[in-house]
């Protein structure tokens, strides 16, 4: 048991064009990506990018043991075709209503022949950055430890702000990006995880497991919401920005009835020895220290489920428990488990807290990692128990929290006054300069563990303990030669070769500068490093 385990971290962001707000939302996000596509040719070659190979994808596999059938399916489950494929959103009246001026480079989108339209890329840091149906979308490279989640999920934060700087130098007019989950007029989307787990391990076991922690969880990891509701009809504010977007416990969809507990069984690695767990309950965070409890946490929990260990809780209701949590600040709500016990979110943690903690005493495991996970969630949830705002500088919805309602006391104003809730998407604003997080951040108000300087490093550089060293390090020196790249396989066209190449990275292990970085270091000729890699795939 340990809090280090395979992670990778999705972000779906909030887009606008100010001034334009009926402007085609998935056409604005072809625009970020776009515009980091002609960023990346124009500039350093260590951020060079190749197109998203979907040959892998299976988006309606089912972890209980079946495949929803495709005529079924939402179009948002359908992952495994370009974005442009789904919703045909090429048309005269979306152009339109992205300006007539919305530029990439020189040339009008209602002028450019779409297949030119870079929509789906991988980066030179492993990660993959795309259009996910109306939201630009960046998905971390692989890592190994929370601290390592961290920095690369804060490295995608920065990829769009300099994609958003890019489309504009181009012409293409003021993008505004938002790491938030909702626009409050009923539309929610995504900040998702996802943990390489065994397949020998019994789903309904994590199902068990998991559920109580991932209701719960909120209090720690939550962004903040200033409204109830799907709608946000009601001024109130609640922990989660996603918590009123849930409404069943598990389920394969991700953007209706979403579940606590989501079943796509697509582990990107060996079918029958992995399985990848799709989580999407968890908030946007910008905030470092809730990212880091929210995966680290995740991952001890994963080994108490895996090791047979995990505390029998089971809740009555447990959308009905996510959602009374969240609408309560306080913290002091109780929510009622199967025989009548009732428990807080605080005690629910604590029973988790407490099982992580002795199996680790029992089998003497003392990595850094554990060690600083286990000491961070018994110390938030002391400050918690006390009273929540001690936890300010750690935990985003108890720093929105204490802005927003110190502002409104200040002014004499209701949580319904619209400047509250601008400044609830301010918080969420991206630009270091204007986004109320980095104001506070700036000011010494929220912890951090890492610099500017280390955010942009991971940028440029990928893991170098999983394939994301390979997938970045063969983007960085052999992009020209690379045709197609997902998480597990790498396609290549040499000149003058009677077929394309295509290498399996199914071990997600597999593929690190431990493994490769010869190669590498050799600085060898495209055909000798694809004959010496081959092998080793």
């Amino acid at each position: 048991m340990s809090a280090r385990r395979l992670v990778g971290l999705e972000t779906e962001y909030g887009i606008i064009r100010p001034g334009m707000p009926k402007a085609n939302a998935t056409v604005l996000s072809a625009q970020i990506v776009d515009s980091y596509a002609q960023l990346v040719a124009q500039g350093d070659a260590r951020v060079q990018g190749a197109r998203w190979d979907y040959a892998d994808e299976s988006p309606l596999q089912d972890a209980r043991g079946f495949a929803m059938d495709r005529a079924a399916a939402h179009p948002s489950q359908l992952t495994d075709v370009e974005p442009a494929q789904q919703e045909g959103i090429w048309t005269a009246e979306s152009i339109a209503l992205s300006g007539n001026d919305a530029r990439i480079g020189s040339t009008l989108y209602q002028e450019k022949d779409t297949t030119d339209v870079v929509m789906n890329m991988v980066l030179g840091n492993g990660a993959r950055l795309y259009v996910d149906h109306a939201h630009p979308e960046y998905s971390s490279p692989e890592s190994t430890s929370p601290r390592a989640a961290v920095l690369w999920d804060q490295a995608g934060d920065e990829v769009m702000r300099r994609a958003a700087a890019s489309a504009q130098a181009l012409g293409g007019g003021q993008l505004l990006l938002y790491k938030n989950n909702t626009d409050n007029k009923s539309v929610s989307y995504g900040a998702h995880e996802n943990y390489l787990v065994p397949r020998a391990v019994e789903f309904s076991d994590l199902v068990a497991g998991l559920t109580p922690f991932f209701v719960s969880r909120q209090i720690f990891c939550g962004a903040g919401r200033v409204g109830r509701g799907m709608l946000g009809e009601r001024a109130e504010f609640q922990v989660s920005q996603r918590a009123d977007f849930f409404e069943a416990e598990v389920g394969l969809e991700t953007t209706i009835n979403r579940p606590i507990i989501n079943t796509r069984d697509e582990p990107h690695a060996v079918w029958d020895k992995y399985r990848r767990l799709h989580v999407i309950i968890g908030d946007a965070n910008l905030g470092q220290v809730s990212t880091l409890l929210r995966v680290g946490t995740t991952n001890l929990v994963l080994s108490l489920i895996e090791a047979g260990l995990a505390p029998k809780l089971e809740l009555e209701d447990p959308v009905a428990a996510l959602q009374q949590i969240s609408h309560d600040p306080s913290l002091k709500t109780a929510v009622r488990l199967r025989g009548g016990r009732r428990l807080t979110a605080i005690e629910i943690q604590r029973e988790y807290l407490r099982a992580a903690q002795a199996y680790c005493a029992q089998r003497g495991i003392e990595d850094a990692d554990t060690a600083e996970i286990l000491q961070r969630w018994e110390g938030i949830l002391d400050l918690l128990e006390r009273d929540p705002m001690l936890a300010a500088d750690q935990v985003d919805w108890i720093a929105k929290y204490r802005l927003v309602t110190s502002f409104a006391d200040r002014h004499g104003l209701g949580l319904d006054d619209p400047r509250i809730g601008l400044m609830d998407l301010q918080w969420a604003d991206l630009r270091q300069d204007k986004g109320l997080y980095y104001r506070l951040a700036a000011r010494g108000a929220m912890q951090t563990l890492f610099t500017q300087e280390q955010v942009n490093q991971a940028v440029a550089a990928p893991p170098e303990d999983t394939r994301a060293y390979l997938r970045g390090m063969t983007l960085q020196r052999y992009a020209p030669y690379v045709i197609a790249a997902n998480w597990d396989a790498l396609t290549f066209a040499v000149p003058g070769a009677r077929r394309v190449n295509r290498v399996f990275l199914s071990e997600p292990l597999g593929g690190s500068r431990k493994d490769v970085g010869r190669l590498f270091d050799a600085n060898l000729e495209i055909d000798e490093f694809i004959n010496k890699l081959a092998p080793r795939a």
